[in-house]
């Protein structure tokens, strides 16, 4: 919130500024200047700390790109598409930190505001389909599962999508799970001599 009203701040001064070399007749200084206050007023739209994130991402740290993601407090205050890509990587990297609920609450509500790219759509399904699976959730898997594959289209995914659809098909269902822990669990048989 600090960074925001900073950013206000100066790119309000910056304009003020820039009217004011326009108006004492610096017209050199003026077109100067433009510039800086172009890249103040640009940064309303792309927030840095996400851009090193995904920076970061593509060379593989996915530790930076966690500590990157999370100085972003208020992703509300951006715009609707990086709203939705902060509570995405937030889901993805923070699985473990935040749980399952939590992490199912944030890529719902990332692919609700919009994912800009048909591949990351894809991504998003198939890590809610992994949570919808390890909470017993079979049908809901198998449906995101065939979404996320129909999204793929250049066939990044099908791979890791296959391996989760045969991890499906070994799994118990929710009924059988329920039956294994009413029972204590399967017993052992005694060794015959």
């Amino acid at each position: 919130m600090k960074g925001f009203i900073i950013r206000c701040i100066l790119a309000a001064s910056a304009v003020f500024f820039n009217t004011y070399l326009f108006t004492s007749g610096h017209w050199g200084w003026g077109i100067t200047f433009l510039f800086v206050t172009a890249i103040l007023i640009l940064s309303f739209f792309r927030n840095e700390n996400m851009i090193l994130a995904l920076n970061q991402m593509r060379l593989g740290n996915t530790d930076k790109a966690k500590t990157y993601i999370n100085r972003i407090t208020h992703p509300q205050l951006l715009p609707r598409r990086q709203h939705a890509y902060v509570l995405f990587l937030q889901a993805v990297m923070n699985t473990q930190e935040f749980g399952f609920t939590k992490s199912e609450q944030y890529l719902r509500q990332a692919l609700s505001l919009g994912l800009r790219t048909g591949q990351d759509n894809a991504v998003a399904r198939m890590h809610l389909a992994g949570i919808c699976m390890q909470t017993g959730r079979k049908s809901e898997a198998e449906k995101l599962l065939a979404e996320a594959k129909k999204m793929d289209s250049s066939g990044m995914l099908r791979d890791q999508i296959n391996m989760m659809q045969n991890q499906m098909k070994m799994a118990p269902s929710k009924n059988q799970m329920r039956m294994a822990q009413m029972m204590g669990g399967r017993k052992k048989m005694p060794r015959m001599k």
